[in-house]
């Protein structure tokens, strides 16, 4: 591992996505966004992503000009066909009107459909807590998860977002439906190294942590094993249904590559507008209060809340720079010069 500076890590982004032919003002946003989320130890979905995103743009699975488009509308709901365009950018359009919506409505819902991967989910969490705002938010994907009990893969994995806004640090709560994602599972496979936990199976049908005997069989494990496979079920077709969009098995026929034709639903709440800010707080802090008072397995360990460990995370690399892997880090580099 290399450190880089978040300027220099940025600038080589931005000028690959250039390079790829992407506008500037888009190619901004997008570089901002993977490296904040490199920044916050998430490398399997920004820096790790930035190669397959580009050969997607020239094969014509992601169209750097589209923009969402409006398709429907009721009060605090509205649906907009994301028409293939930057899946970062037609994500973070979408959490930003159901922010917009939510400061009038106090609650809103804004679906996306036929877009592309976003990314890394937890975005646009961040996205609505640094506004004020709840916000909550899903993704369906391309079959990738066997349900449970199946050997063949029939259910995408659906990464899902919490987020709540606080004044000493967010809540945010970022997961995928599989006890890892197969951007985990890659990374630890290309190190070389173990998973922390079991997330998938071996050839012979066994639970293991060794990420390239899953990344062969291609069979990860569900969270909570039939929990995280019925509640992936879930919200691809609730996904689907309130976008008019694609469920997991119209997404594997159109083939428009990882996340391509997904359905999206973002929702956004104004806590304030039911609470005082005094109540907000105190039930934030007392919350976490019980938390980091809880009894370690380990002596010295700790407890944390959802979001803290990438705030911690954040806050180093910002200091000493971003790590990522010379490899990828090479071949950034050689996409922005070509």
């Amino acid at each position: 591992m290399i450190r880089i500076s978040f300027a220099e890590l940025k600038s080589t982004i931005k000028q690959a996505f250039l390079r790829a032919g992407m506008p500037e003002d888009r190619a901004e946003t997008c570089a901002q966004i993977h490296t904040e989320t490199t920044c916050d130890g998430v490398n399997s979905h920004g820096i790790n992503r930035v190669e397959r995103f580009i050969e997607y743009i020239h094969s014509g699975l992601v169209d750097v000009h589209a923009s969402p488009k409006l398709a429907f509308a009721l009060g605090a709901m509205e649906i907009y066909d994301g028409q293939l365009g930057p899946g970062i950018l037609n994500a973070l359009f979408a959490m930003d009107r159901a922010t917009v919506l939510a400061a009038q409505h106090g609650l809103a819902m804004v679906a996306l459909r036929n877009t592309t991967h976003w990314m890394r989910g937890g975005t646009y969490g961040w996205l609505a807590a640094d506004k004020g705002f709840i916000g909550i938010c899903w993704t369906n994907t391309e079959s990738c998860m066997p349900p449970w009990g199946s050997r063949s893969e029939a259910v995408g994995n659906n990464p899902f977002v919490m987020a709540v806004p606080r004044k000493e640090g967010h809540l945010v709560l970022d997961m995928a439906m599989s006890q890892f994602s197969y951007g985990k599972v890659w990374s630890c496979r290309d190190k070389n190294i173990k998973l922390p936990f079991p997330g998938g199976f071996d050839h012979e049908g066994n639970l293991t942590d060794d990420a390239a005997a899953i990344s062969e069989t291609r069979r990860i494990l569900p969270m909570g094993y039939w929990k995280g496979s019925g509640f992936a079920i879930m919200l691809d077709v609730i996904g689907a249904l309130v976008s008019n969009g694609l469920a997991t098995a119209g997404i594997d026929k159109a083939n428009k590559g990882s996340a391509g034709s997904s359905s999206q639903v973002f929702i956004a709440i104004d806590p304030e507008k039911m609470n005082t800010r005094e109540f907000i707080e105190q039930t934030l802090e007392s919350t976490i209060a019980q938390l980091k008072a809880a009894v370690p397995v380990k002596e010295g360990g700790q407890m944390f809340y959802p979001g803290e460990q990438s705030l911690n995370t954040r806050k180093q690399n910002l200091q000493n720079g971003i790590p990522v892997d010379e490899p990828v880090w090479n071949k950034i580099k050689e996409l922005a010069a070509q």
